[in-house]
């Protein structure tokens, strides 16, 4: 066989292959959109996925799929779907969804620092986008007002955090003075215990003598000694 002809017929089956494989994704595709619709996302993201394993470059399967988890309040793993979608489209309308949504995860966070990029980025590629001009003006506004409040609230814990230790530091006082007034208390206690013992020292000394002279007075007289009988 001519090389030519057996480089075009593996070239003919690839080209086979490859358009059998995009026909599976979009089926998967079409199959999750339906899914999604009827609300039923957890069937909808299994459909995306199997998409994504037939083509993994397949964007229409990365941002639907992000969708998908972000209705089932997956939201870490939706944000990087739709991260990946909006980094491998080029069209930017398709794009500037994928951003749209990422900044509305983050503001449901409240990490409005990551919601205004989003936004931003979202806007670079679809500047016409009210929707996403709202919400990038909102969360600045809402940014300003968490510093402001965090700022108060870090006031407050240092107010609290002092007037804790200024508590603590009284009551310290409080306690070495109770400590002293015991100890002062407790010396008149400790010094008649050491006359009480001293007192019976030398109670258990004399105690002691005339047991030693009663030995010897026994010592001295001769002893008796008994027999003992047996029952």
């Amino acid at each position: 066989m001519d090389i030519r002809k057996y480089i075009l017929l593996i070239l003919l089956a690839l080209a086979g292959v490859m358009q059998m494989q995009a026909q599976a994704d979009r089926q998967f595709i079409r199959n999750g959109n339906k899914l999604y619709r009827q609300h039923n996302y957890a069937k909808a993201e299994t459909e995306y996925r199997k998409a994504l394993s037939k083509n993994a470059r397949n964007t229409q399967a990365m941002y639907n799929l992000g969708c998908a988890l972000m209705m089932q309040q997956k939201d870490s793993a939706a944000v990087v779907q739709l991260q990946n979608a909006g980094r491998s489209e080029q069209s930017p309308r398709r794009k500037a969804m994928a951003y749209h949504n990422i900044g509305v995860i983050c503001q449901q966070h409240r990490m409005y620092g990551e919601a205004i990029e989003a936004y931003k980025e979202s806007l670079r590629n679809n500047p016409g986008d009210n929707e996403t001009r709202y919400n990038l003006a909102l969360c600045q506004r809402l940014q300003k007002k968490q510093k402001q409040n965090g700022g108060k609230n870090n006031q407050k814990n240092k107010n609290k955090k002092d007037n804790k230790k200024q508590q603590n530091k009284q009551k310290n006082n409080k306690q070495n003075k109770q400590d002293q007034n015991k100890q002062q208390q407790q010396q008149p206690k400790e010094q008649m215990s050491k006359d009480n013992a001293q007192q019976l020292l030398n109670y258990a000394i004399q105690q002691e003598k005339a047991t030693q002279e009663r030995l010897k007075r026994n010592e001295q007289q001769p002893q008796r000694r008994r027999l003992q009988q047996n029952w």
